[in-house]
């Protein structure tokens, strides 16, 4: 089997891009992981004046087949974080990874694949590519088939291809890597004026989800993307409306020297 995983990040492109596929895949639920030992609750269920329950962020393991492949996913809807911070860290993610893994390991899963965001400087009307970081050497052959695929070390000013992988997205490569299994974290771009933005990216999701359909040998129907990109865009235009045109200038220059 492969395993396909999704957190929430910048631009929630990973965890969209996954949500998609389990949805496409008609995945099924088939365990979680409790959040109790992870999350403080989100809030309280009251009915009649009574308090009913509490809700956790979810942490849900889902089980889908192709033609030829078994697939898992595991989607979490929050990073188990320290100190406030957005992103994953410290005992508790580190623990999250290894639980992730484990499950990976036990139904023999081949490989994993995380997926998140890569902040670049593209203009927003270009088609965002994706990003690969890989575990190991072998693996590289693996993404220079893969369309519209680019390894980190091929980044224009990316000194010796370095960076960094924020959150469980990274984390889980590096604990896949420690227990032997090979992994490939796919980062959809999104502008680097955008990376902060409170809204998603579909546009990047969209690049990623096509390069899983190409490694499962799957068509897939992106209407439902598309409507979505549809709708971010007009809040994106109307945003980059308002930039200085000396502004405007400098990003589709610095989009150029990336063509």
């Amino acid at each position: 089997p492969m395993m396909f995983v999704g957190w929430p990040g910048i631009g929630n492109i990973g965890i969209i891009a996954v949500n998609a596929l389990k949805d496409i895949l008609r995945g099924e639920e088939f365990g979680e992981i409790e959040s109790w030992d992870f999350f403080y609750p989100r809030k309280v269920f009251i009915q009649n004046g009574l308090l009913k329950d509490l809700e956790f962020p979810s942490n849900k393991f889902y089980h889908a087949r192709t033609e030829k492949k078994d697939v898992i996913l595991f989607i979490g809807e929050e990073q188990p974080a320290f100190g406030g911070r957005m992103y994953a860290s410290g005992e508790k993610a580190y623990e999250m990874a290894n639980l992730v893994i484990d499950v990976g390991l036990q139904f023999g899963c081949q490989r994993i694949y995380t997926s998140g965001a890569c902040v670049s400087p593209i203009h927003h009307q270009m088609k965002p590519r994706v990003c690969a970081i890989v575990s190991s050497e072998e693996l590289k052959e693996e993404v220079t088939r893969t369309s519209n695929t680019v390894l980190m070390s091929e980044l224009e000013g990316r000194s010796e291809g370095e960076g960094v992988i924020t959150g469980l997205n990274g984390l889980l490569l590096g604990v896949a890597k420690k227990r032997g299994l090979g992994g490939i974290c796919f980062m959809g771009e999104i502008p680097d004026w955008l990376s902060g933005a409170s809204f998603p990216y579909p546009r990047a999701s969209k690049s990623v989800l096509e390069v899983f359909a190409e490694i499962l040998g799957i068509q897939v129907d992106l209407g439902f993307l598309e409507k979505i990109e549809g709708q971010i865009e007009e809040i994106v235009e109307s945003f980059y409306a308002k930039f200085p045109s000396e502004m405007k200038q400098e990003l589709i220059r610095g989009s150029r020297r990336l063509l």
